[in-house]
């Protein structure tokens, strides 16, 4: 069945179709989410409220732009607001050296690896670093978002890429010193 099709029988609450959509995007807003969730409890939380969410709306699906970016956008929509509504958002302070530069070559992680760094991030860090590095929404959009100060969305960045950088070194440093002795 076509997408178009299918989004029309959707909007008419057809349950098969509802079925083939959710089987169609359900790794897609699952990934998606991870980048948004400190857990996968709380990305399948997610991936959930945004299907019923996606599932309400449909019939306001105007055909402008791709249908995977408005699932996309309101699965995004979801996470922030889970996120609005269970943390304050507040300035963190912490305290890095200067000497937080990673070269491209000292990075060898799975996916999963990298994944699990973002999601080990402060929140408010995590949802900024999601926003503007995978997903390219700007700071001044990420500020609207997020009822935050560009500044703030900036800080929050530039931050959230220091514990990174850390957590990547000393991740380096575990392995290679498991390595030379020889484990």
């Amino acid at each position: 069945m076509n997408l178009d099709q299918l989004i029309k029988d959707c909007i008419r609450q057809n349950r098969k179709a509802q079925e083939e959509l959710y089987q169609l995007y359900k790794n897609t807003l699952f990934v998606l989410s991870l980048k948004y969730c400190p857990n996968e409890a709380e990305a399948e939380d997610n991936l959930h409220d945004s299907f019923i969410e996606i599932f309400t709306n449909i019939k306001n699906y105007k055909g402008n732009g791709s249908f995977e970016g408005w699932i996309k956008r309101i699965t995004i929509n979801k996470a922030i607001m889970r996120y609005k509504q269970s943390y304050l958002l507040t300035a963190i302070k912490d305290d890095f050296s200067q000497d937080d530069t990673v070269n491209e070559s000292e990075i060898d992680f799975s996916l999963d690896t990298i994944l699990s760094f973002v999601q080990e991030l402060p929140h408010q860090y995590r949802l900024v670093f999601s926003l503007y590095e995978l997903d390219d929404y700007t700071h001044k959009e990420i500020a609207i978002m997020l009822s935050i100060s560009e500044s703030t969305s900036k800080s929050n960045l530039h931050r959230a890429k220091q514990i990174l950088k850390l957590k990547i070194k000393s991740k380096n440093t575990f392995y290679y010193s498991k390595q030379k002795n020889g484990e």
